[in-house]
């Protein structure tokens, strides 16, 4: 479907879909392309080009050039926004109908496969909507803007902004978001020019847009202070993407040698020595500019047939919690509705009828490069259990996600993209540095191939007559492809997204 400013929608249409892709989207859609498009590029291309300069030996460190940022003590960020001063619990989740029950227009109502209803009560005070879009790294092959797969970035901030941007307003909140994968402040500039273009554009006032950066990479872990000072103007703060992170600095550090191998995924936690100077940094530096500091996920699915593994599992929920709230977070985040009540009353403890902690500057806290970079100091043993684990969730999870659920829960935990890439890249990473087990044999192709076997037949059992083959068949392949190539993937969702029509 053609249409206008260069862009062409190549993709079926449905029901409703005029009411997404409107004039004003496909205007706001191409004006942001034609004027960050050439950008979006060259912030790719850094990205590539810091990843050589790894491999060639290369470390992170904070930004010699702008030190000046970092040591100006008078620049602070906007002031809490309406629906955002308060932020103590978040609970996340794919887009579905029944999880966006709570949070979208009173209008919507839905009635689950399995026969339950779905409905909003008109007494209800609706949770603040944060949107997360795509990150820079991915396109949208269904939109093509001037001949080219639009950005994934700015296609899924156009048609919510043009769309949804004022509705927010009349209910007294704004257009609020997430920014996923963010690795370095000129990254966050980017966003913040596509934040001025599409409020002049659509006639609101600069700042009414409000962005939490996640810090789930390793890079940005060093320009924490410069990403806020970009988006001062609409910058609502900076989350702990915990999972992310650790994908992240596997993935950089692949080629590095044993330094920085982690131990299995399910034995790295928030105590780690260079998690801790990660988070505290992120508290200090977010509280030194009057903006929020959100803590990780919570990723525990309590089991309603389990009292046992519930109790055990809600102790390391309440334990994590209680670290970050007493680390000054003014929030945190949950991944199933049993966890919000757990995480309330902890940070109710602290917090009691404030809305934050912002006024807990964490003077105290120092943190170097090397505190930051020290994974070795990570204590942990590989095990043929974990990577069982690894092979399982990482298969599960693309199955699920090849059929339309970007999260799922596997064995009691909210597995997401993140974790799967957890789970492939300690594949590939332990194979390539010709890791020993601590129970078991050295990890090689032909072992991990064999375990692949052993694991897909007992997720076969497992799910019964629910099992599609098909779909596991192009999971499995998929998994195999990026866990076993001798050329790292950068992201498993991008060979998966061209699987899927």
């Amino acid at each position: 479907m053609p249409g206008t400013n260069g862009v062409e929608i190549t993709g079926p249409s449905g029901d409703r879909y005029d009411e997404i892709f409107t004039p004003s989207a496909i205007r706001l859609l191409g004006a942001l392309h034609g004027e960050l498009a050439g950008r979006r590029a060259e912030v790719l291309a850094a990205r590539d080009q810091r990843q050589a300069e790894i491999i060639a030996g290369g470390n992170f460190d904070f930004l010699p050039e702008t030190t000046h940022i970092r040591e100006d003590p008078a620049w602070q960020v906007a002031l809490p926004a309406a629906g955002l001063a308060d932020r103590r619990v978040e609970i996340t989740g794919p887009t579905e109908k029944k999880m966006a029950i709570n949070a979208l227009e009173r209008t919507i109502d839905f009635t689950s496969t399995d026969g339950k209803d779905y409905k909003l009560r008109p007494d209800n005070e609706l949770a603040t909507i944060v949107v997360r879009p795509r990150g820079w790294h991915l396109d949208e092959k269904h939109i093509l803007v001037d001949g080219r797969r639009a950005s994934g970035s700015l296609t899924d901030f156009a048609l919510y902004m043009a769309t949804s941007a004022r509705k927010q307003l009349e209910m007294g909140k704004g257009p609020y978001f997430y920014l996923a994968k963010t690795e370095s402040h000129l990254e966050a500039r980017l966003w913040n020019d596509a934040f001025i273009i599409a409020q002049d554009l659509l006639g609101i006032p600069r700042g009414t847009i409000r962005a939490t950066v996640l810090i789930e990479t390793i890079p940005a872990a060093f320009e924490m202070e410069e990403i806020l000072y970009e988006l001062r103007e609409h910058s609502a703060g900076l989350n702990a993407g915990r999972w992310d992170y650790l994908f992240s600095i596997i993935k950089k550090f692949r080629t590095r040698g044993r330094e920085f191998v982690l131990p299995d995924r399910n034995q790295v936690t928030m105590t780690a020595p260079f998690m801790r100077a990660y988070t505290e940094l992120l508290v200090k530096t977010c509280h030194g500019r009057g903006a929020h500091a959100i803590g990780g996920m919570a990723a525990f699915i309590p089991s309603r047939r389990d009292p046992e593994v519930n109790e055990k599992a809600l102790a390391k929920v309440r334990d994590d919690k209680t670290r970050e709230s007493s680390d000054g977070f003014d929030g945190s985040w949950v991944a199933h509705p049993d966890l919000v009540p757990v995480c309330r009353e902890i940070f109710d403890g602290v917090l009691g009828s404030k809305p934050n902690q912002l006024d807990r500057l964490r003077d105290e806290v120092s943190v170097s490069a090397t505190d930051l970079l020290a994974v070795s100091k990570t204590p942990g043993t590989i095990t043929e259990a974990g990577l069982r684990n690894d092979i399982s969730v990482g298969i599960q999870y693309l199955a699920s996600w090849l059929g339309g659920d970007g999260a799922v829960g596997i064995y009691n935990l909210m597995e997401d993209a993140a974790t799967a890439e957890i789970a492939r890249s300690q594949v590939w990473q332990w194979l390539h540095n010709d890791i020993l087990l601590e129970d078991g044999p050295k990890v090689t192709r032909e072992r991990v191939e064999a375990l692949i076997d052993q694991e897909l037949a007992s997720i076969r059992e497992q799910y019964g007559e629910e099992f599609n083959a098909e779909r596991f068949g192009q999971a499995t392949a998929l998994f195999t492809e990026v866990a076993l190539a001798d050329n790292y993937v950068d992201f498993l969702t991008i060979p998966a997204y061209e699987r899927m029509p």
